[in-house]
């Protein structure tokens, strides 16, 4: 059913909640996100341009998986070979399968791998970074703009922490992408030696924190130190940044820390469940990092399709939006359960629940149903089972 909306605006200056302890970084830009939910957790900075380095390669990676095939043969040509900085040391001419090639884009952060792979997939590198540019559009990357698949320091390209903690987000729901960044070493088959290929993780995240799952590093004379990571707790996701971070293996650990200790994930609906009174049940699951003191101000919203839509005809019912305070976390459809039939007027409704702070968190479908069931009372005049 896809997942949880932007909760939160990303445009804000060291962002914390109040309520929430104080937390610091060295770097010049930061940011932590929740990746089930996409809310963002703090922000530093998070909304400047800068220069990303490798990071870049975020971007790279989920573009190719989406539009290539992985089973494909990338052949190195003369501009990937020949391609500076970081490398896999590909040989003119060689092919390596798209996955594997992934592998050592991520891994060892190869600029031969990003230049070959952009040139398989989009044709040319100026067709591929076309397509990266066309997904920062899609994703809502505001302060993004790539000029090249491999991050090296070029004029008008650059992208924020805001910007590649969202990305990030978004590419970490991805399999293919998830499996890469966490794989602390990888081999692949050498057509030019006896020896297989041995790439090691440079992010040493993975061994220096505890379930930490990915996801990229990053470095150029004009970006300095960069780094994304992202690890997972008790079935929570967190992905932080840092841009410009002399200390960003410690930063990276503090802030993770933080977030876990801070905003752990509480579910607010699971898939399936009944809302009483109602002939109606909830899509998908639905889980929010809550901070302190915000779950009491948790407020529900159904938005009903009429019976004589072309939606309603297709299957469609409505909508439960979930909102704190004025900020809308989340939302899911809501779907009749086998051999149930709606019967309420053909007419839209949009109604809040009232659940008070002592017993927002009570069972989902008592908390909510209790509250439909008074103001469908209301609106509809004693509907059965309201």
């Amino acid at each position: 059913m896809g997942w949880i909306a932007w909760a939160i605006p990303l445009g804000a200056e060291a962002v914390v909640d109040k309520g929430t302890p104080r937390i610091g970084t060295d770097a010049k830009a930061a940011a932590l996100i929740d990746v089930e939910s996409g809310r963002l957790l703090y922000s530093k900075a998070g909304d400047t341009p800068m220069r990303i380095a490798s990071l870049t390669k975020i971007m790279t990676a989920i573009v190719a998986i989406e539009h290539g095939k992985l089973s494909d043969k990338v052949k190195t040509s003369k501009r990937a070979f020949a391609k500076e900085g970081s490398s896999i040391y590909l040989k003119l001419g060689e092919e390596m399968s798209l996955q594997n090639m992934l592998y050592g884009l991520m891994l060892r952060s190869g600029n031969d791998a990003a230049t070959a792979i952009a040139e398989h997939v989009g044709g040319s590198e100026e067709g591929f970074v076309h397509l990266m540019n066309e997904k920062a559009r899609m994703l809502g990357l505001t302060n993004s703009q790539f000029m090249n698949p491999h991050g090296l320091d070029q004029e008008g390209h650059y992208s924020s922490a805001n910007d590649l903690a969202k990305l990030t987000a978004y590419a970490l729901h991805n399999p293919t992408f998830k499996a890469i960044v966490k794989t602390p070493v990888k081999t692949a088959p050498n057509p030019n030696d006896e020896w297989e290929y041995k790439w090691n993780n440079k992010n040493k995240m993975l061994h220096m924190y505890e379930g930490a799952d990915g996801v990229k590093t990053g470095y150029t004379k004009m970006a300095l130190r960069c780094l994304v990571s992202s690890a997972t707790r008790n079935g929570q996701q967190l992905a932080a940044v840092t841009i410009n971070d002399r200390n960003d293996w410690v930063d990276h650990s503090k802030m993770l820390d933080w977030g876990f200790a801070n905003y752990p994930l509480v579910e607010i609906a699971h898939k399936g469940q009944p809302i009483n009174g109602y002939p109606l049940a909830v899509g998908r699951t639905v889980r929010y990092p809550f901070a302190a003191g915000e779950k009491e101000e948790l407020r529900s919203k159904l938005i009903l399709i009429p019976q004589n839509s072309a939606y309603y005809t297709l299957g469609e019912r409505g909508t439960i939006e979930w909102y704190v305070g004025d900020n809308k976390i989340g939302s899911t459809m809501v779907y009749e359960p086998a051999g149930v039939r709606m019967s309420v007027p053909e007419r839209d409704t949009a109604t809040w629940s009232d659940a008070s702070a002592a017993d927002s968190f009570q069972p989902w479908a008592h908390t909510f149903g209790g509250a439909l069931k008074r103001v469908l009372s209301a609106l509809f005049g004693g509907m059965e089972g309201a």
